[in-house]
């Protein structure tokens, strides 16, 4: 035996509990008794094993440390007071010690808390990445059914919910967005787009002791956006629910500064024809970018046309593939005075009026409806990469069934998604354990 193989033979014996837990996984390990011969009943056991040494590891640290930092508080002149129990919970389960504490003059001092920065009942960061990384995906309820089937611990649905909105909230309020203009050339080209969705929000009434009763619900519009490089698939994405009209044309330009986007850039703008986000695009880029309306929005407004103009089903698809292979033509100007011979009176209500609301939306949009441009350039003319993220960012998490938010706590949800998504996750949480 050598001389490691002896002293660490020590430390076992100083730690029977720990010395009895690796005996009990190297008997997994041999399989004396011949009945692991599967290796997921052989898992399973180490997987049990391993977490009580990590609890049981855990617990022989904390005794450990109380041991060191009172013998050299005791060594200065405070006064001894009685230890209180002190507990907190990990990703083993809970761990729970007599804390010694003592006084001087009128202050208490607590040594053990001071050192290992815990708190009475408190979560360790890493249980806390673990709790918001589930409750970011899934319902709060669902997170404790998560908890006990892959670490065999439970933390109330309440303390889960409380917990995510915080790490939600400092996320929030924590995302710096470069709004500089570039100083580099930049990359040639960037693909920018812009959608909305609704998500269910509800507000108390403040009038109310009881805040259940009185409860106004209403959908608000949650705004998402994109950036990359032409033709690349490393996507940046920005985002809010609350924010004005101001706060969207800052987002959409930290995702394209995020990406790449220089003095030099050229931005490929893509939304579905609203007014304030082509205004947007021309406020934030000026002439190094352009907008192009939804190829596929615009074929909606053609269908309800082309269903107005022709009643039988078949001339309304010829009809229909006429006009979409003129716009992509560039020829959107013969597709708009088609459009004129078969506008509705003036007595037909809009809603009513599929030729007439087709051929406004067109006419009041000549300049934004350049596909031929961004064909020949190998460039998007559907924005269906933004409606696909819309579903697996906002949607698959803020729209489950009934539930409802309150707006701040949706944009604050809304904060951690994209945070996740734009791949700053590990950053968040590796800034919060320097700070502590």
């Amino acid at each position: 035996m050598t001389m490691n193989d002896e002293a660490l033979l020590n430390r076992l014996n100083a730690h029977p509990e720990l010395r009895s837990r690796v005996e009990s996984m190297l008997l997994v390990v041999d399989d004396e008794m011949g009945n692991l011969q599967e290796a997921d009943a052989a898992e399973l056991q180490l997987i049990e094993q391993m977490r009580k040494m990590g609890q049981e590891s855990l617990q022989a640290w904390a005794s450990g440390q109380v041991i060191k930092v009172s013998e050299s508080t005791a060594q200065q002149s405070h006064t001894w007071r009685e230890g209180k129990k002190l507990q907190w919970h990990s990703t083993f389960g809970e761990i729970a010690i007599e804390e010694p504490q003592y006084r001087y003059e009128s202050r208490r001092i607590r040594p053990f808390v001071n050192s290992a920065k815990i708190t009475h009942r408190g979560y360790l960061l890493p249980l806390q990445r673990v709790v918001v990384d589930f409750g970011a995906d899934v319902a709060f309820a669902q997170v404790m059914d998560r908890l006990v089937e892959h670490y065999g611990i439970f933390v109330a649905a309440s303390t889960i919910r409380r917990m995510t909105e915080l790490h939600a909230r400092n996320i929030y309020k924590t995302n710096p967005i470069d709004e500089a203009w570039p100083d580099a050339t930049g990359c040639e080209t960037l693909v920018v787009e812009m959608d909305g969705g609704m998500v269910p929000t509800v507000e108390a009434d403040a009038g109310q002791k009881d805040r259940r009763r009185g409860k106004r619900l209403q959908w608000k519009e949650a705004k998402l956006y994109l950036a990359h490089v032409a033709g690349s698939k490393t996507l940046s994405y920005g985002g809010t629910l609350q924010g004005d009209v101001a706060e969207t044309g800052k987002q959409r330009f930290g995702c394209a500064r995020s990406v790449g986007f220089g003095k030099q850039s050229h931005v490929h703008a893509q939304g579905d024809g609203a007014d304030w986000i082509a205004l947007q695009v021309e406020e934030k880029f000026g002439k190094q970018g352009s907008y192009l309306v939804d190829f596929y929005h615009v074929c909606d407004y053609l269908t309800a046309a082309a269903g107005a103009i022709h009643a039988d089903a078949a001339e309304s698809r010829v009809w229909f593939t006429q006009q979409k292979e003129r716009l992509k033509a560039g020829q959107s100007t013969e597709v708009i005075t088609v459009l004129k011979p078969h506008l509705e009176t003036d007595d037909v209500a809009d809603s009513e009026a599929a030729v007439r609301s087709c051929h406004r939306y067109l006419d009041r949009r000549r300049d934004q409806l350049d596909y031929p441009g961004a064909l020949v350039n190998n460039l998007p003319i559907g924005s269906g990469e933004i409606e696909s993220a819309h579903r697996y960012i906002v949607q698959k998490r803020l729209k489950l069934p009934g539930s409802w938010w309150c707006a701040a706590n949706a944009d604050y949800m809304l904060a951690l998604r994209l945070n996740r998504a734009n791949h700053q996750w590990g950053d968040y949480w590796n800034q919060l354990r320097k700070a502590a």
